[in-house]
Parts: structure tokens; sequence; C-alpha cells
């Protein structure tokens, strides 16, 4: 009783993902877990927790690991340092003040510091060693994503369609590129990334921009989706995914648009295919791996576009975004359930089960295993033998 209560719950989480959004609805039904004949049990080296974790609020608390430490964060305030080697705490500290803390994006380390924005409008900085707040900046919309570092700079995008530069040293903010944002769109915002001194971002219009970090000036804006159809579900066309860059080109995907890929330099597309997806890009250099709108885990050719298998029989499970772990491509579902797939033919060889309040967010590699964190706040450092 209590799964099929949950995938009721789960059900409707597909339409949470909506902002705004009223008189639309459809019946979700999720794919039951498949049938896998595990080739490997994964070893666990240690366990440990953060809060309350993020529940079932969106807020993409991804772990980070960074200067020999790893950081975790929960919805509630509470951040920690652990020790990678024994999942010991560093140090331990709690943001929440006069209001619910609410962080959502995050976590992003460059400059020795960490940085973890929050539905509240706040992107704040903590000293990587000691967890000491460094500052605390105001910005314009909600932080659902990460922020990205580049040129002396923390680069934040917001739920308004602003992207914003703040002083690594102060939080002082240096400049702004607003972009349009619709009505309706999905909860959720793309990643910057920074690469040769420029910044590539999502927008909720359905583009993929470019800036140059140093000045915030525009470079160009190349469209992924056009808005279409009768609904104004039909019609959405946000560019949540992260930018990959893989030497001169970009890689991007929309929702309800297209997986495309762009010359770094010049911002032209190089192919388009039609592809529906929200959520990040993996690759293994001459493959991406895409999950799309319906849960579909697709492998497609990263020089000419095309599909080489498709699995789908994690159809609306909501995975998170895709991985490589020791050669295999991974997702989470929301049922707690590990997936992993063969890169080079689309087939499972292993599934664990390992914590029923589901994932949120996707494994984090590490260089000696690999570590997951379930919405409850649960931590677990494992290892493939």
């Amino acid at each position: 009783m209590k799964k099929m209560f949950n995938k009721v719950l789960l059900s409707a989480a597909v339409l949470g993902l909506l902002a705004g959004c009223a008189g639309e609805e459809e019946n979700v039904i999720m794919a039951p877990v498949p049938v896998v004949k595990s080739e490997f049990t994964p070893k666990s080296d240690w366990s440990a927790s953060v809060g309350g974790g993020v529940g079932h609020y969106f807020s993409k608390l991804s772990p980070e690991s960074a200067y020999g430490k790893i950081y975790v964060a929960s919805r509630d305030g509470e951040v920690k340092a652990l020790d990678p080697s024994n999942g010991k705490t560093l140090w331990n500290v709690d943001l929440e003040q006069d209001t619910p803390a609410r962080l959502s994006g995050g976590i992003a380390s460059a400059y020795g510091q960490i940085y973890i924005g929050s539905e509240n409008g706040e992107v704040i900085a903590l000293n990587a060693e000691t967890g000491e707040e460094a500052w605390r900046a105001n910005v314009e919309g909600e932080v659902l994503a990460a922020p990205v570092a580049d040129s002396s700079l923390v680069i934040v995008n917001t739920s308004r369609g602003a992207l914003i530069a703040l002083d690594e040293k102060t939080g002082e903010q240096k400049w702004t590129i607003s972009t349009e944002v619709p009505n309706l769109t999905l909860r959720g915002d793309s990643r910057p990334v920074a690469a040769s001194g420029g910044v590539f971002w999502g927008t909720s219009g359905g583009r993929l921009a470019a800036a140059i970090s140093e000045r915030g000036q525009l470079i160009w804006q190349q469209p992924v989706g056009q808005p279409k159809g009768a609904t104004e579900i039909d019609r959405l066309v946000d560019v949540d995914s992260s930018p990959l860059i893989i030497g001169a080109t970009l890689y991007t995907v929309g929702f309800n648009g297209q997986l495309i890929a762009i010359d770094l330099r010049s911002g032209n597309p190089m192919w388009k295919r039609n592809y529906s997806s929200s959520t990040d890009i993996a690759s293994d250099g001459g493959r991406l791996f895409v999950i799309t709108d319906k849960d579909h885990v697709i492998a497609v050719d990263a020089r000419s576009g095309t599909e080489l298998w498709s699995n789908d029989q994690l159809q609306n499970r909501l995975l998170t975004a895709p991985v490589l772990i020791n050669g295999f491509v991974v997702v989470g579902d929301s049922e707690g359930y590990l997936h992993w797939i063969d890169r080079s033919t689309g087939e499972f060889v292993a599934q664990q089960l390992v914590n029923d309040s589901g994932f949120a967010v996707s494994p984090l590699a590490l260089s000696d295993g690999y570590l997951v964190i379930t919405r409850d706040g649960k931590i677990k450092k494992l290892t493939i033998q």
C-alpha cells in the first residue's frame, strides 16, 4: 500500500515541476522496477546524514568533492564537511536565520570557498576549511541551480531570468544579464558553465546563451526550442540542462526542444535532433547520454547526433541525470533504486535499492568509488569490488 501511495504522490510531482500551472492534468503511469540480475554488488564504506535532506521539495543540492573534503547540505540549512575516508564530520554549520533556509542551488567550490544558493534569493559563501560564513548576497530570484566560478566571480542563474556575477571575495554584484521568462516554466534552471573566458547557460525562453565572463557582455543566443502547441504545457521550452563542453563543441538539450551541438566559437549549430529533456547530459567523449522527458535513457553519437541505443524500461520513474561510474551509465529513481546500464548496449548490468525515500540528485563519482545522497538526507560512500 505504501508503494502505491508513493507512486500517486510521485505522479503528482511530475506536474509539480511546473511553476504557475493550473488546469493542466494528465495521468502518469510509472514503469515497474525492471527485473535485473546484478553482475556486482557495491560495498558500503561508510554512512552519514545531513539534516532532513530535501524531502519532496525541488532542491538540487548535489554533494561536492573539493579541497580533500566532501561537502553536503540539507534544505533546512545544515551544511557539513565530511572526511572522504570515513565520513566523519569535520565541520558543521546551520545557515538558517530568522526565516527557513530553503537551500536549493549548490554546492559549488572555488577560491577556497563553497557556494550555496537558496529559494530565498540568497547566495552564501563559506570558508571551505572551517565552514565560517564569508558573505551572504541577495539576488533577484530563487537560486535553484549551482553557481559557477570564473574570472574571480561567482555567477548564478536565477528563476527570474537573471544571470548575476558576484565578487568572489565580498559578494558584491558586478553585472547582470536579463533574459525573458515566460508565464509558465518548469521548476528548475540551467547551471552555468564557464570556459575560455566565456559563460554559457540555458534560458526559460528556449535559448542557449553565451557571454563574456569578465564584463557580462552577451555574445550570442541560439534557439534550442520554439513554443508550439495548443496548451501552455505543450509550449514549454525551458533549457534547464547544464551545457556540456567537449573540446570546441557545446551540447545542450531543451524541454519540448532539441538536443543540439553548437560550435563554441561561432555559436552556430552543427547538428540538431528532436529530443525533449530537462536534465543534464553525461558523456564518455564519443557518446552523449540523455534522459528524455519520459525517462527514456538514450545514447547518441557526439559527432553526428545519431541515436545508438534507447532504453525505455524506466519510463516515468523520475530519474536523476545520468552519471558515468566505473564505465557504466548510472541513474537513480524516485523509489531509491540505482540502475547501472552498459554504455555500449543500453542493457542493465546491475541494480540496487539504496533507500526508499528516493533520489533527487545523481550519485557523485569519486576517484575511489561514488557517493549517494537520498531525499531524507542519508549519505553513503560505496565502491565496486
